[in-house]
């Protein structure tokens, strides 16, 4: 069957197959908390904004453009690749229950577990699995040690639609102890080979339909397609990947096909509906997979009864986000294409305000990690909602001592992973250096100045962070014995607007403090 699809098209040459089976995947990904309608930065749109047009996504379109798409489709399912968690206040607010609740509402089949699902711990990923009617998957990971998940967490699970039996396997990052934390008691461990123990033991009792649910990225979605046998269909996450077959921007066209595997994702924020139309045959082949994520702009109708619902959730969350906290005179652009490749606007206001606010402590180099910066702010008036958004986390200011060697080789840290577009790539303030992607990992920082001077390996130097890098989180694993750490500091949201505030006009800029040699 392999040389009866075209990659990039994924055209059919064997269509009216007898006994053929045909089934419409809807998906989302990475919807991170995003239930009110968003700006083209990915952040809050006012209703003002959004009655005029220019606003996207939100539940009440996703509801709409979820009922259109399955009145046509005949046969379908709805599913998540993870990450519902974290994002705005309704997540700070309400944890994983908002979630729950709109994703009952709109009736998804499955989702698996995002990195961002564990960042408040095992006990509230619990909590949303006990709200939702469906189940949540992940295969690579052994759960059996962490007593709130134990025995509820499947790998992977089985439904009906049209008659025929489909497999669904959830895949979660392989890293996710240092992204989020998932606790001491889940082990993960690599995406293909669990994958395909699942897919053996689904095929083994007579399921020959299988799709993974992945939060893995685009890249590891790819290779787990190359590596594994059996697998018809990947929807993924994770990496926020656009797909498309007409658009200049996409990373890929939809679906991109490896052999006759499909792997498909849908950008994220719910500002597109991945619609994926698959026909198997009777064996359980693909012999036909096409689509295209369709976007959520003003063209598609708010369902009343869920924007009542978000109106109601939000109404609680209205008097922080609304309050205007300062002024900005351009756009901040925070957009993870940028900021997880080179310097980005954000990332210098981010770091910038981390260090204003610690200097008087002796401390002279910020780092702030890309992963962090969550959305772009527009010009104009500044809320606090918006700056919300851009740091959700909750993390607080960390001040520690480290060494320079250390302190190189967290940036290296941070360099390490930039064609994965990670999130540990670094934004900084207080020091300048320059990063050569082209060379191997480990070795493409130089040139690191510090007050003017270049940075000395043996000299003890003042760092301020947040809590999650300096406990190692996105791969900072050598700032957890760092000296006179501590990291109880104040939010680093409210640091940031307080900068904004005191700069007022915000005038965004860069400076050169990172350079990318070419």
């Amino acid at each position: 069957m392999k040389n009866c699809l075209l990659a990039a098209t994924a055209i059919a040459c064997a269509a009216g197959t007898a006994g053929a089976f045909e089934l419409t995947i809807l998906h989302t990904n990475d919807f991170h908390a995003r239930f009110e309608p968003i700006s083209k930065y990915d952040s809050g749109c006012s209703e003002e904004d959004n009655q005029a047009g220019e606003c996207f996504g939100g539940s009440a379109r996703l509801a709409s453009a979820i009922e259109e798409a399955r009145a046509r489709a005949g046969t379908s399912i709805l599913v998540d690749g993870g990450d519902q968690f974290q994002g705005t206040l309704f997540y700070t607010y309400y944890k994983g229950q908002a979630a729950a609740e709109m994703m009952n509402r709109l009736g998804y089949d499955a989702m698996t577990v995002g990195n961002h699902e564990f960042d408040d711990g095992p006990e509230v990923l619990r909590g949303f699995m006990d709200a939702v009617n469906f189940p949540v998957l992940m295969s690579n990971a052994d759960v059996s040690g962490e007593p709130q998940l134990a025995d509820v967490l499947m790998k992977s699970t089985v439904i009906e639609r049209g008659g025929e039996r489909i497999g669904l396997i959830g895949l979660t990052p392989e890293n996710t102890p240092e992204l989020a934390s998932p606790g001491p008691n889940i082990t993960f461990s690599a995406p293909a080979p669990a994958v395909q123990a699942e897919v053996d033991r689904l095929e083994a009792d007579g399921v020959n339909k299988i799709i993974v649910l992945s939060h893995s990225g685009y890249g590891v979605d790819l290779a787990v397609a190359d590596a594994v046998t059996g697998v018809d269909v990947i929807v993924g996450g994770h990496t926020n990947t656009y797909l498309s077959n007409v658009a200049e921007n996409a990373k890929g066209p939809y679906p991109t096909m490896v052999g006759d595997t499909a792997v498909v994702q849908a950008y994220a924020y719910g500002k597109f509906l991945g619609e994926l139309n698959v026909t198997f045959d009777d064996a359980g082949k693909v012999v036909s997979a096409e689509g295209e994520p369709l976007i959520m702009d003003a063209s598609v109708p708010e369902d009343s009864i869920v924007k009542a619902r978000i109106g109601e959730l939000a109404a609680p969350l209205d008097e922080i986000r609304n309050m205007v906290v300062a002024e900005a005179a351009a756009p901040i652009e925070g957009d993870r294409s940028v900021c997880r490749a080179m310097e980005c606007a954000m990332g210098n206001l981010v770091a910038d305000a981390m260090l204003a606010r610690v200097a008087d402590q002796g401390i002279e180099v910020a780092i702030a990690n890309s992963g962090g910066l969550r959305a772009s702010i527009d010009a104009g008036e500044v809320t606090m909602g918006e700056v919300l958004t851009v740091l959700p986390f909750q993390n607080t200011l960390s001040t520690f001592q480290v060494t320079g060697a250390t302190l190189l080789a967290a940036l290296e840290n941070g360099a390490s992973q930039i064609e994965e577009a990670a999130g540990r790539f670094p934004q900084v303030a207080g020091l300048t250096l320059s990063i050569d992607p082209a060379a191997d990992p480990g070795s493409r920082v130089s040139d690191v100045m510090i007050a003017g001077a270049p940075l000395d390996p043996e000299q003890v130097y003042g760092v301020v962070s947040n809590n999650f890098v300096r406990g190692g989180g996105d791969g900072y694993a050598m700032f957890t014995d760092a000296m006179n750490a501590y990291d109880f500091g104040p939010d680093l949201a409210d640091v940031t607007a307080e900068y904004l505030a005191a700069n007022a006009p915000y005038q965004p800029y860069t400076d050169g403090r990172i350079r990318m040699v070419e």
